[in-house]
């Protein structure tokens, strides 16, 4: 491939950005978030990397923010599979989504159609779209690789957010077949057990139409953002997690009882507001 490439960028309708303190990965003016019901979860920095603590079963988003005065193409890469067409490459290679100066971009799910995407959605290894495509090796990871302009292009965007629901640019629209949506039951395993790794699946349909641009990028990205999963569990073992009672273990949750925590009386079962 050569260095032009026609990459994708959404054109959406406004998104809420919830209020407080944003919980984003940010560097270099580049930043990633995932979130959960419009949400950005926690990150935590540890081992080298950051980390974000997966919900089980849940659909998630994947927000990209250029805080430059330049237009940008980001690769976004889950499990190692590009959220376009799925495939695995190097960055340089993939297609890409394009953001303009200040802009923010949610990204919902994969791509599978040029109107269409299904969603990004917290499941087991044995679940995930890569196993379903037969491609497990880099599940567990989030990536953006950021490239810069060769030539950039003068135009004046106004800042904003885009979301999925209206026109977008893409590079191109996979037309492949996919597997069936369908929540699975979360169901405890054995800590070592795969089933109880999490990876990312497919969820429901969303309207996310896309159209071709023409961006001329950099040979080597400019920004790496890189972001992990895992379950609860998994954090703990890895000491990402301090270990807590939340999981049902008695002698943690006995070691954090506290005798004095509130005042007042003891509550009357006969009292009527506590009927």
């Amino acid at each position: 491939m050569t260095n032009s490439r026609y990459v994708p960028a959404l054109l959406l309708v406004a998104a809420l950005v919830p209020t407080g303190r944003a919980l984003a990965l940010e560097r270099a003016g580049y930043s990633i978030e995932i979130l959960v019901g419009g949400i950005p979860l926690g990150q935590y920095a540890a081992r080298g990397t950051n980390y974000v603590e997966a919900l089980k079963n849940r659909e998630y988003s994947v927000r990209l923010r250029n805080g430059t005065g330049e237009r940008v193409a980001i690769a976004l890469s889950v499990d190692g599979l590009n959220s376009i067409d799925a495939r695995t490459t190097s960055a340089g290679d993939a297609r890409k989504w394009i953001l303009g100066p200040y802009e923010t971009i949610t990204l919902d799910g994969w791509q599978t159609t040029s109107t269409t995407a299904r969603r990004f959605l917290f499941t087991t290894e044995g679940r995930s779209y890569g196993a379903w495509l037969g491609r497990t090796q880099n599940l567990g990871l989030i990536a953006a690789a950021v490239f810069r302009e060769k030539r950039p292009v003068g135009i004046v965007i106004q800042g904003g957010e885009r979301r999925e629901g209206a026109a977008g640019e893409s590079e191109k629209a996979p037309k492949s077949s996919e597997p069936q949506a369908g929540a699975v039951p979360e169901t405890r395993a054995r800590p070592a057990s795969p089933d109880d790794l999490a990876a990312t699946g497919i969820g429901e349909e969303t309207i996310h139409p896309v159209r071709e641009v023409s961006f001329d990028a950099e040979g080597s990205p400019t920004t790496l953002l890189e972001i992990r999963y895992e379950y609860h569990d998994a954090l703990v073992r890895l000491g990402v997690l301090p270990p807590d009672g939340r999981r049902g273990d008695p002698l943690t949750r006995r070691e954090a009882a506290r005798g004095f925590q509130d005042s007042g009386f003891c509550p009357d079962p006969n009292h009527p507001g506590n009927r």
